[in-house]
């Protein structure tokens, strides 16, 4: 069966670093769709500054008309922390023997020791590794034993197993964050070209991310 992407993250605003990651991974792991999983209640970050409901508009404006790329909003309707673990839990129980792919970027793989029930993730499913500008590789804990151990450089092999493989993609790397895009708005400037327009134009119709007391033209 063709893997099943899971593209997990808080989308504070979803940029074009985050689709061109999904476009080049879902051409690369051959992937059957990818899901957009919102976080609701992040344990390990600040509360994003842009409620669910805005986040997950922007998120289907930005997918829209892509038969691709689907948008997931479970962990914004679960109460409690948005726990990873726990939606692949659910996705595996609904999915059968399907792989599963999760996406992450490499700061948050690094990072793999402070998330819940982390060692049960790669049980679940293959985690997939997107390396952005900068990203130092892990030297140790966790992530840097699933390399060792379960790194696999053919994205083929992810298509024979459920689950438990490591792959890292070297894939193009666009130097653009959400940080960076609400720093330009909150500096009165103009996002344009940094997320699909129908983001865009969401950001600016609902002041998302303006300085208290700013309006947006």
């Amino acid at each position: 069966m063709r893997p099943f992407g899971v593209f997990g993250g808080m989308f504070d605003p979803v940029h074009y670093g985050h689709l061109r990651t999904a476009h080049e991974l879902f051409e690369l792991l051959d992937l059957e769709a990818i899901a957009f999983v919102p976080a609701g209640d992040p344990p390990h970050r600040a509360a994003p500054l842009a409620d669910g409901a805005t986040r997950l508009a922007m998120l289907r404006a930005a997918v829209e008309g892509d038969a691709r790329f689907l948008v997931d909003d479970r962990e914004l309707r679960r109460g409690g922390p948005s726990y990873t673990v726990l939606t692949l839990e659910e996705l595996r129980a609904e999915r059968g023997t399907q792989p599963i792919a999760l996406i992450m970027g490499m700061d948050a793989f690094a990072g793999l020791d402070s998330w819940h029930r982390a060692p049960d993730l790669i049980g679940l499913a293959h985690i997939v590794v997107a390396v952005r500008p900068g990203a130092q590789p892990p030297r140790g804990g966790l992530a840097a034993a699933l390399l060792r151990d379960r790194g696999c450089e053919d994205p083929r092999r992810l298509s024979a197993a459920p689950a438990g493989l490591v792959h890292v993609n070297m894939g193009t790397q666009l130097d653009v964050s959400s940080s960076a895009v609400r720093e330009v708005v909150a500096a009165g400037r103009d996002p344009r070209y940094l997320m699909p327009e129908a983001v865009r134009r969401i950001i600016i119709a609902r002041g998302s991310y303006a300085r208290p007391g700013e309006t947006e033209e």
